[in-house]
């Protein structure tokens, strides 16, 4: 992804690339347009032809079912988190650029040139996860008045084990940051939030505050640290021994110095609710990443009433390529019924992964 700025002086400028639908054009500084390397033909045809040629730009309304979308953006923040790596992040996307928001008024938006301002009237055009943030917590806002009995990590289980991994176009979500190639969990997630479906899950992954509490002791955080945190001392780090907090999402390491070949197994236990019908089965579907072998056990759930809970575990044999790779897959749970499938990403990735990650597969 290019960003067009830093032009000034110009009374308007055509922009031509490849691909105008991964250039970035929040950041344009003069008036200007973008059309493709095949349109750029006829617009040299039309100098030639003319002694005197003339060009005009007239905006237009939002043109929708035109681009694909959604797609990662370059400029997003990207896991694992290296405070936490065990905790697979980010947990999901949302839509966070070019958003239309409100702005203050009368307040500049753009330089035209080196000395002309345009004002916002109110509303301006914004890039970032400060854009998205809000997309994210206004869902989680919903689902909390729908379901005002859930908890705050049932809300974001239902949010990413119903979210997309395909485009408008039904192929895979592409990452702008990785030349366009498909988006791995560690720059999306578990997908694009999709609220409706949110709202029906199926199953979720809930744990208790003396839950991630057992993560903090887990990370060596001191008493204090955690009573800053939790702002209460009713908690305490008994038999917290385990990062392997029940999230609806799998990550295992391996360092990509060790002589390729060598295999590593890591091991989870999940509990899934059954915030669906009374009475439900469900059966899983492993889509292993390249590379690895993933076994999970039962391969079948049943539930005879709302809100029971069933116990699985998932075990993930990995070992280093010697490239260093980040290889992803998936394990579905599929109601028999067909209503629901309550997914959870996969990833195997290199130690060296609490930085950036650039090589997926």
């Amino acid at each position: 992804m290019r960003a067009i700025s830093g032009v000034t002086n110009l009374a308007g400028a055509i922009f031509v690339s490849k691909d105008p639908s991964r250039v970035d054009l929040e950041s344009m500084s003069c008036p200007g347009v973008l059309i493709s390397t095949m349109e750029l033909a006829t617009v040299i045809d039309y100098i030639k032809s003319s002694d005197n040629p003339i060009g005009a730009i007239k905006f237009r309304q939002t043109v929708t079912g035109k681009d694909v979308a959604p797609s990662v953006a370059g400029y997003t923040s990207r896991g694992p988190s290296p405070n936490c790596p065990a905790i697979l992040k980010p947990d999901v996307m949302a839509p966070g650029s070019l958003v239309l928001a409100s702005w203050i008024p009368n307040g500049s938006t753009a330089l035209v040139g080196k000395n002309m301002l345009l004002t916002s009237e109110g509303f301006n055009l914004i890039s970032g996860t400060s854009m998205a943030c809000p997309h994210a917590s206004g869902v989680a806002a919903m689902l909390r008045g729908v379901h005002p009995e859930w908890s705050h990590a049932a809300i974001r289980s239902a949010m990413m084990t119903t979210a997309a991994q395909l485009d408008s176009s039904m192929m895979p979500i592409k990452d702008f940051g990785l030349n366009y190639t498909a988006a791995s969990p560690l720059a999306m997630g578990a997908g694009h939030m999709m609220p409706n479906k949110a709202m029906d899950p199926g199953l979720v992954y809930d744990a208790t505050p003396q839950e991630y509490v057992s993560l903090l002791c887990s990370m060596n955080f001191t008493r204090n640290q955690i009573m800053t945190i939790t702002r209460s001392n009713e908690y305490d780090c008994a038999n917290s021994s385990s990062l392997d907090l029940n999230y609806p999402s799998f990550v295992a390491f391996y360092d990509k110095n060790v002589t390729t070949g060598a295999m590593l197994t890591h091991k989870f236990r999940r509990v899934v609710t059954n915030v669906g019908a009374a009475t439900a089965s469900y059966e899983v579907k492993v889509a292993p990443p390249v590379g690895v072998k993933v076994a999970v056990w039962p391969q079948r759930l049943v539930f005879g009433k709302k809100n029971e809970q069933r116990d699985y575990f998932v075990e993930i044999t990995y070992g280093s390529d010697g490239e260093g790779m980040v290889s992803h897959g998936s394990i579905v749970w599929v109601e028999e019924s067909g209503k629901h499938t309550v997914r959870s990403p996969i990833v195997v990735a290199p130690t060296s992964s609490a930085g950036s990650v650039w090589m997926h597969v």
